[in-house]
């Protein structure tokens, strides 16, 4: 295991309602307090189920929670936005930002994804953010280029003190439910190239986000670069979830 406290982000995208998020934390916090304090655990329900989460996550601090997006903007005229300081009432700590899903089916481009880190930021939550090439860009030979453009495009006007006190999720958007594997040294020369292109990564968590699942993040997590996972499917159950970050620290 690295030097870096390993993180584990479980995004839940379009799952669970208040009821089920209830029952998920009533399950897996007794399953979380058996893992090492050095891991850091967050779940990130959908908006309808972050107060019934936080009120489940109140008498435990071993799970945070994690909201999917966030607007860029303040509150006013933004009809269906979120903003920080709303998911600051839940106690949110870390924002997913510029998730492929998001990339995808609203349109957000790296500007308003570099807009959304800074206003999480200056809200005092951790932006999360999401970076990964798809199939084509990758058969180019093009794969550590673009996501390093992505990098530049969302976090260029961030501070190298902002910058530091980010976590970067790797998605290779062509390993996705694509019967595609992503072995871990490709997932590795992503996270390497991340951590080596500015001085302010040097120490900031790179998660792995490809289909993350018990039988395989372990290899994931040998990486030297490699401090966790944005996990999805795998985290929407609790036993699988705790089997998944055990059996990964473990290794």
């Amino acid at each position: 295991m690295n030097r870096r406290p390993p993180l584990f982000v479980g995004n839940w995208k379009m799952n669970k309602n208040a009821s089920q998020t209830r029952s998920f934390i009533e399950a897996f916090l007794p399953l979380a307090e058996k893992i090492s304090p050095r891991v850091g655990i967050a779940i990130a329900p959908p908006f309808t189920a972050l107060a019934a989460a936080a009120a489940a996550l109140a008498t435990s601090s071993r799970v945070a929670l994690a909201a999917q997006t966030m607007s860029e903007y303040g509150e006013g005229a933004y009809t269906g936005e979120i903003a920080a300081s709303m998911l600051a009432e839940f106690q949110v700590s870390y924002v997913i930002l510029g998730h492929s899903e998001r990339r995808l089916y609203q349109h957000e481009s790296d500007a308003a994804i570099g807009a959304k880190v800074r206003a999480a930021s200056e809200a005092g939550m951790k932006p999360i953010l999401a970076v990964g090439e798809s199939l084509a860009v990758r058969e180019e030979g093009n794969a550590v280029a673009h996501v390093l453009a992505q990098l530049e495009g969302a976090l260029g006007e961030l501070s190298e003190d902002r910058a530091a006190r980010i976590v970067i999720a790797y998605e290779p958007i062509w390993a996705i439910g694509t019967g595609k594997n992503c072995d871990r040294d490709q997932a590795q020369e992503i996270a390497h190239a991340i951590r080596r292109s500015r001085t302010a990564f040097a120490e900031v968590p790179i998660l792995y986000g490809g289909s993350m699942k018990p039988e395989n993040a372990a290899a994931y997590l040998q990486m030297p670069d490699i401090d966790g996972g944005l996990v999805g499917g795998a985290s929407l159950d609790p036993a699988s979830f705790a089997a998944l970050i055990t059996g990964a620290v473990a290794a």
